[in-house]
């Protein structure tokens, strides 16, 4: 009786398909408080892993290899660390949560919600690097965009699926063009990428730039700047993952990310912790070759009909427009927007320096009377400019020049044209006839 009893009771408890399967487990051999060495396990790079045990367990993104060794780099903050601490994988980081479930949510670069308002759920997948397309799907820029800056649109004007920069040193106003731009882009999605920002920054964006109606279409990756590298990529890449998500939809997509020279630091440092040489400015060759592949990703498709208007802010260094950043990002974008210190000293806000500033497609996208109107209020500011000591000098004399006697009578026109406040609002068909009603005639 017994014994039937034991046999029918185990026979209950036992699964016919049980395979025992060992973990994959090794040793933290070196640590420097950013880059960590395992050995005794061999995974591809890209895995998360969790390294150590218990309160001081932190988690770590395999980045290479180097003489037998798997090469790591930590996630979090500082941990308390011992040698020969166990490494064990937990998954890859291949794929981001995407779809309207994130709507109105701000999660990091893990895409952990950090706005209090529980898990996202029924969120859908999307690979984290992106789903690779022929030239041949992406469509021409054929659309306006209205970001409802005066100067933008009227001067530089953006087209749906172009890609622009909007390039300065620091303390110019790229953040604050950039609130402008959100709060009044007519976009289905916007989706904001926070990266290697000030953690001030991240809360004063939110509460200022991004609410009410902006707040419910809007998905912010935050990431700041005292997080790791590594989460710095990898809230880059998840931001553009979400927005290829939308426009897989059919969604029109506006695309922000500040900063684009924050994901190149992040890049660098990753690449000369794994010993990478130093080229221009310190920065690695891996760390600018990034940048194409990020930014490539954004552009119209052809299929779904949707489209990633992408505005990337790129930080030049010590005010550098050569910088090795700036100018890669400069030769790959379809546009760029330069913000001049000089003139954000004068107090003309926002301070564009419609000069060396171009917009690459707007000759697709506006019409003949607009382009000759922005060509006659560029032509009075370039000659004012030239001569913009002679007449300040008073070495110019009224009268022996005819195109400079008109760019001094248009210059408080020129100027009144690109000033506009920060909560002020000017749509595009109201720049356009602005510009063509004072400077169409020539």
């Amino acid at each position: 009786m017994l014994n039937t009893f034991t046999d029918d009771y185990l026979d209950g408890l036992g699964c016919r398909d049980f395979a025992p399967r060992a973990k994959v487990s090794g040793r933290l051999s070196s640590y420097d408080g950013l880059l960590m060495e395992a050995v005794g396990l061999s995974l591809p790079v890209g895995t998360v892993c969790t390294v150590g045990d218990g309160a001081t367990r932190i988690e770590a993104e395999v980045i290479g290899f180097r003489a037998g060794r798997t090469l790591m780099m930590n996630l979090g903050g500082p941990a308390a660390l011992l040698p020969n601490a166990p490494v064990r994988p937990i998954g890859s980081p291949g794929e981001a949560e995407v779809g309207a479930a994130l709507l109105g949510r701000v999660v990091d670069g893990a895409g952990k919600p950090i706005d209090g308002l529980g898990p996202v759920r029924g969120a859908g997948k999307w690979p984290l690097a992106g789903k690779l397309q022929s030239p041949l799907d992406r469509g021409r820029v054929l659309q306006p965009l209205d970001v409802g800056v005066r100067a933008i649109n009227g001067l530089l004007t953006i087209g749906q699926g172009q890609r622009v920069g909007i390039m300065a040193g620091s303390g110019v106003g790229k953040s604050v063009l950039l609130g402008m731009i959100v709060r009044a882009a007519q976009a289905d999605v916007v989706v904001v990428g926070l990266i290697g920002e000030r953690s001030r920054e991240v809360a004063d964006f939110l509460e200022t730039k991004v609410f009410g109606a902006a707040r419910a279409r809007a998905v912010v990756v935050a990431v700041p700047a005292n997080h790791s590298p590594v989460l710095r990529i990898r809230g880059a890449l998840r931001a553009t993952a979400i927005a290829e998500a939308f426009r897989a939809e059919g969604k029109q997509v506006l695309l922000i990310m500040d900063s684009l020279t924050r994901v190149a630091h992040a890049g660098r440092e990753i690449g000369l912790a794994l010993g990478e040489p130093a080229s221009a400015r310190g920065y690695p060759p891996s760390a600018i070759a990034m940048l194409p592949s990020l930014i490539e990703r954004a552009g119209t498709c052809v299929s779904s009909g949707g489209s990633i208007t992408a505005i990337y802010t790129v930080l030049a260094d010590g005010d550098d427009g050569n910088d090795p950043v700036v100018d890669s990002a400069r030769s790959i974008l379809d546009g760029h927007i330069v913000l001049s210190r000089a003139l954000a000293e004068r107090g003309v806000y926002p301070a564009i320096d419609l000069g060396p500033s171009v917009s690459r497609v707007m000759t697709d996208i506006a019409t003949k009377d607009h382009l000759y109107a922005a060509r006659v209020l560029r032509r009075h500011l370039a000659t004012y400019e030239e001569n913009r000591d002679l007449v300040l000098m008073g070495a110019y004399r009224p009268g022996a020049d005819p195109e400079i006697d008109a760019a001094i009578a248009c210059h408080p026109a020129v100027m009144e044209y690109v000033r506009q406040g920060a909560d002020e609002i000017v749509t595009l068909p109201d720049a356009v006839a602005e510009l063509t009603g004072v400077f169409g005639d020539g």
